[in-house]
């Protein structure tokens, strides 16, 4: 039998740490269980192929991107938000410890594909008040596949597809 502060500290840790998610009305991990997908959505398209289906009108789409967002921080801080990156389709960038927002040849293919914004909102229609990082353990470099809605407006100064997920499967490295 383990002892007592064995079995106690874990929870307290775990209660702490949702308590000002709690005080939200927020259950992290409930969130997490209704947006975590248990496989893989079939059909998931680059950022550069969804672009050229997206339009100003939102539609319904599964995208797999890295998450990243050239040079800048993909996290916004407490916010169920991050920045996808086109995942690299040459062999070069699958070498063990390849960096590619410090590769020449990645930086220039990276250049001209779009970004998503990625946001994933509560039953008020704002965005979750928990860090992706939190809320889906998740970091730089993980590469996932989301399924929402979303847009492209190529009048903005910057491709980025803004996208409103409701589901996330995070690949396995």
């Amino acid at each position: 039998m383990l002892p007592i502060h064995r079995l106690i500290l874990p929870c307290i840790a775990i209660v702490c740490g949702s308590a000002p998610y709690l005080a939200l009305g927020i259950d992290p991990a409930a969130v997490r269980d209704q947006l975590v997908l248990p496989q893989e959505p079939a059909g998931a398209l680059s950022l550069t192929a969804a672009k050229q289906q997206l339009t100003n009108e939102p539609k319904p789409i599964v995208v797999a991107g890295r998450i990243g967002a050239k040079g800048i921080e993909p996290f916004l801080e407490n916010k169920a938000s991050f920045v996808l990156v086109e995942i690299p389709a040459d062999d070069h960038a699958k070498k063990p410890g390849h960096d590619a927002d410090n590769c020449p040849f990645c930086k220039k293919k990276q250049a001209g594909a779009p970004m998503a914004a990625v946001q994933f909102l509560g039953a008020d229609g704002k965005v979750i008040p928990v860090d992706s990082r939190k809320l889906f353990g998740l970091v730089k470099g993980n590469d996932v596949v989301v399924r929402g809605t979303a847009i492209f407006d190529p009048k903005l100064a910057i491709q980025v597809i803004q996208f409103t997920a409701d589901g996330i499967y995070v690949r396995p490295k």
